[in-house]
């Protein structure tokens, strides 16, 4: 294990004890087929079902819908990549030539999927009980600073409420394309708003994602006008 993961184990608060799981946590497919796609599966349920439990017991007076807007910010790429960068993880990853010339190392997405495989391969490693420790560990200081008070809505809530606002129907969500591996999707759909003769299209690894995507046009268009 060369200098940098050896860093990285020490800032996680961590020692793998089958090393080639954190090996392949930290590459990248542009530069192997054994790389970190399926343990970020793995991590990212791990992660989800961590924040979650974790949001249930810290705020019982909150609504599934309040609750889930709070889980939204916290597993979302950009806190991922956030504590990746303090963690220094992109120095140990492994890329292949194209994406270490565009500056994969420090890409958002790359150092989100990342560290949801550490916590996937801290899952393999060890079980269930140290990965949710590790999960726990890196997000203590976000979980300690959310405020329950200032819970931000979604895309497709605040459009709503736009175009109530205005006397205008709720819009409609069409899925017009579904591709990938089932472990590795990707969904198109369309947000249509008839009565502006509006319609905008997102993309997402789920249904969800892809029509909070769209909402989020539409309001740009809307707010743009």
């Amino acid at each position: 294990m060369n200098r940098a993961r050896i860093e990285l184990c020490r800032k996680l608060r961590y020692t793998f004890a089958d090393p080639a799981l954190l090996e392949r946590a930290l590459t990248h497919r542009s530069r192997s087929g054994d790389n970190y796609e399926r343990l970020e599966f793995l991590g990212d349920s791990l992660l989800s079902l961590v924040i979650s439990a974790e949001l249930y017991h810290r705020f019982p007076d909150l609504s599934e819908g309040e609750l889930t807007r709070l889980r939204a910010s916290l597993v979302k790429k950009e806190t991922l990549a956030a504590i990746a960068r303090d963690l220094a993880l992109g120095e140990c990853l492994a890329l292949g030539g194209g994406e270490l010339k565009s500056g994969g190392f420090d890409r958002d997405s790359i150092l989100a999927d990342a560290l949801e495989a550490v916590f996937g391969a801290a899952y393999e490693d060890r079980g269930i009980e140290a990965a949710e420790e590790l999960v726990r560990r890196l997000y203590g200081p976000h979980l300690e600073r959310l405020d329950a008070r200032a819970i931000p809505k979604d895309p497709k809530t605040r459009l709503q409420e736009h175009l109530q606002k205005q006397s205008l129907p709720v819009p409609t969500y069409n899925v017009l394309q579904v591709s990938g591996d089932p472990h590795n999707q990707v969904f198109v759909v369309e947000c249509r708003i008839p009565d502006l003769s509006l319609s905008t299209k997102g993309e997402g690894a789920t249904r969800r994602a892809a029509e909070q995507h769209a909402a989020s046009q539409a309001l740009e268009r809307l707010q743009a006008t």
